[in-house]
């Protein structure tokens, strides 16, 4: 039985290039955010740990833009499974495996490009870091703990309405980012909520070969914690799955 599509991959990658939807949200809305916060800011030349702001807030919005590649377009694979596409994949040779990792080499496929297109920009406007390694090191960590939101995504999709699956899990991301100090530094209250949310520990071990865990408020992360974060969320979302594929079996 086949294991992935060529074919299907191509496919779903030129519908996804033609959908405004997934281009503003995936792509334009993390570079322009970059050049917002990072490029367009007064700060973005100074210094921060072993590099500069720019760079801090590069890597920031690339954590982002790939968290909301993975989500947004893990919960359309979800909703196309439970209006029934899983019986015409029964008549193919592709099975449901195959459908599944087709979908998700594309939503990382997106995650890459949503990625680069950041990291072009930074270049562009200056991002700078002491060691080439940094900046390998930062896109294997937002590459590689973005898969997680992958799962978040698949949840959402699973668990609720198909319509609403994609834009409610893309919005989400944007509202875990405020509130996961991704977007701006909390202090204080603000700062010990963001600790547990979701997305705060996978920007921070995204920006830890730029800072090794010192926020912009001069406290410092352990690695132990945010470690801790990324394994609870990600334990929390396989659960989502597994209620939304209860959920989505009960309804048929």
């Amino acid at each position: 039985m086949t294991t992935i599509s060529p074919t299907m991959l191509r496919i779903e990658a030129l519908r996804q290039l033609r959908n405004p939807y997934t281009l503003a949200f995936t792509l334009a809305m993390p570079v322009a955010m970059y050049l917002l916060f990072g490029a367009g800011s007064d700060v973005g030349h100074l210094s921060a740990g072993h590099g500069n702001v720019a760079f801090y807030i590069m890597v920031s919005m690339g954590a982002y833009g790939t968290a909301v590649a993975m989500s947004s377009l893990s919960s359309l694979a979800a909703a196309e499974a439970k209006q029934g596409w899983g019986r015409q994949l029964a008549m193919t040779p592709l099975g449901t495996a195959g459908y599944a990792l087709t979908k998700l080499v594309n939503a990382l496929t997106f995650a890459v490009l949503a990625l680069v297109a950041v990291f072009v920009a930074g270049v562009a406007t200056g991002a700078q870091a002491d060691d080439m390694w940094r900046w390998a090191a930062a896109a294997g960590i937002v590459l590689g703990l973005g898969v997680t939101f992958g799962l978040y995504g698949l949840g959402v999709g699973l668990f609720f309405n198909s319509d609403s699956a994609a834009a409610l899990a893309s919005i989400s991301m944007t509202f875990f980012g405020f509130l996961g100090n991704v977007f701006m530094p909390l202090d204080g209250v603000m700062l010990e909520i963001a600790r547990f949310t979701p997305m705060y520990g996978f920007a921070a071990l995204a920006r830890w070969p730029l800072t090794d865990g010192t926020l912009t408020t001069g406290q410092t992360d352990p690695l132990w914690m945010l470690v801790l974060n990324i394994g609870a969320w990600t334990a929390f979302f396989v659960l989502l799955v597994v209620a939304g594929a209860k959920r989505s079996r009960a309804r048929r």
